[in-house]
């Protein structure tokens, strides 16, 4: 979520400081050009005033104009500025350089023509930093008893200009760019702030439907509204957690009371069988259920003990175990004629020894009903980085992919396998013990034929996983 919450902001924040930066570049160049023409209408005005009463009949030999010429001389020496004094017919009174002339077209000749009416120049192009060949032009009349009789023009290069707008547009930049840093890092506080609570709630609903029935959520930080979440789902936890406590309770007492009662039906159907002849078919069909409702009856305790007792973790061979439980059911195998391998190297991981036991017995109980005769079964353990893996493989009939959906589920049998012994709970239990010690077992087809069931469990402490998370 954090990965899509936190472009959006970004992308919001640097369109709002583009918005305020475009503009203020903007604002910061025309300044800048605005205190040059400032300037150039100083100087211009200055030169308007020594050609006020310069002679309009005979320039050549007035006093005046000398002065005058050397001024724009001394003018463009000194700034490099090339500016003229030029009479309403285009004919020079003063310039400098000498043969400079008013523009017949361009930026030149508008403002000259601007200043014959009486308007001095306010408003030239925008000069930018990447206009290298810009120039400045100003023009400003000499008006004498009310009449415009000259214009003085002043034609200037932008170079320093366009330096300063690019040296003010690097601030700019370097403001902006401080800014931005300043904002993804208050976004990355926020959004933190913000789905931390989400974060640790999703960690405890993931515990919660894994079996960690006891895990909860800190409501201490984040948004009100996500405390609140919090709270509710911490109450909902609770009531779902007692509900399950009742039904295990309920299920255990029920196994264990009907278990007696069981017990002497059972003795008395075998005294009932003493009393009529050999091979009844009856009296042995009832004995085969009777011990078959015996069979349900010690799973379900078995089961409702699982989900109440918690996972003794430790640092367990999970290699010399599973060998050790191979052995133990080779001569189930032997009988049946189904040849049992296993394939178990030395490896630790992090495990309820009584519950990884009981889990791998039930599995291999199943590989074993299921494997015809002549057939193999296989079990194999594979160490990961993060996991210990053991895979049962057997060559059975396997299971479609709509059975593999539900296999595990408690009670479930295939249709197919009605007539083999067993209650339907065992892989039930084997999945309540491995999560419980947070481990887990998954079902996949075994190739050519057969089905592969394979238990994990944890290869880090407790400790180290709740850290990591």
């Amino acid at each position: 979520m954090r990965t899509r919450l936190l472009p959006l902001l970004i992308v919001l924040m640097a369109g709002v400081l583009l918005a305020l930066g475009f503009p203020l570049a903007a604002s910061l160049a025309a300044s800048e050009q605005q205190r040059v023409v400032v300037d150039r209408l100083d100087d211009a005005a200055r030169f308007a005033a020594l050609a006020q009463f310069v002679s309009e009949s005979n320039p050549g030999n007035d006093e005046r104009q000398a002065t005058l010429s050397g001024e724009l001389a001394s003018y463009h020496d000194v700034y490099d500025i090339r500016a003229g004094i030029f009479f309403r017919d285009n004919r020079s009174m003063a310039a400098a350089p000498e043969d400079w002339v008013v523009p017949y077209d361009g930026e030149g000749r508008r403002a000259f023509n601007e200043a014959l009416l009486g308007r001095r120049s306010h408003d030239p192009p925008q000069v930018w930093p990447w206009q290298p060949d810009a120039r400045l032009t100003i023009a400003s009349p000499v008006v004498r008893d009310g009449d415009v009789v000259a214009v003085v023009v002043t034609d200037s290069p932008t170079g320093q200009l366009r330096s300063r707008i690019l040296r003010g547009w690097l601030l700019i930049f370097a403001g902006e760019a401080a800014a931005m840093l300043l904002a993804v890092g208050a976004a990355f506080r926020l959004t933190g702030w913000v789905l931390r609570p989400v974060r640790v709630l999703d960690a405890v609903t993931h515990d919660i439907a894994t079996g960690r029935m006891n895990s909860r959520v800190a409501a201490t930080g984040g948004p009100p509204e996500l405390r609140r979440l919090a709270s509710s789902f911490n109450e909902m936890a609770d009531n779902v957690e007692e509900a399950l406590e009742q039904q295990r309770a309920f299920v255990a007492d029920a196994s264990h009371q009907l278990r007696n009662p069981l017990a002497a039906l059972l003795l008395r159907i075998e005294l009932l069988a003493l009393e009529l002849p050999e091979g009844n078919e009856e009296i042995a069909s009832v004995r085969t259920e009777g011990k078959r409702l015996a069979r349900v009856l010690d799973d379900l305790l078995d089961l409702a003990l699982a989900e109440h007792t918690a996972a003794e973790l430790r640092l367990t061979d999970v290699g010399a175990l599973t060998a050790e439980r191979v052995a133990s059911w080779r001569p189930v195998a032997d009988d049946k004629g189904v040849t049992l391998t296993e394939r178990c190297g030395a490896v630790t991981a992090w495990a309820d020894p009584v519950a990884l036991s009981s889990a791998l017995d039930a599995v291999i109980d199943n590989a074993l009903k299921f494997t015809p005769a002549g057939a193999e079964v296989t079990v194999t353990v594979v160490p990961d980085r993060s996991t210990v893996a053991v895979a049962v493989a057997d060559h059975g009939p396997g299971l479609t992919e709509e059975e593999l959906g539900r296999i595990g589920d408690r009670f479930w049998r295939s249709g197919r396998h009605q007539n083999v012994k067993g209650s339907g709970l065992g892989l039930s239990i084997a999945r309540v013990l491995l999560t419980a010690g947070g481990g887990g077992v998954t079902f996949a087809p075994n190739e050519p034929h057969g089905l592969r069931v394979t238990l994990t469990v944890p290869r880090h402490a407790p400790t180290e996983r709740d850290g990591a998370a």
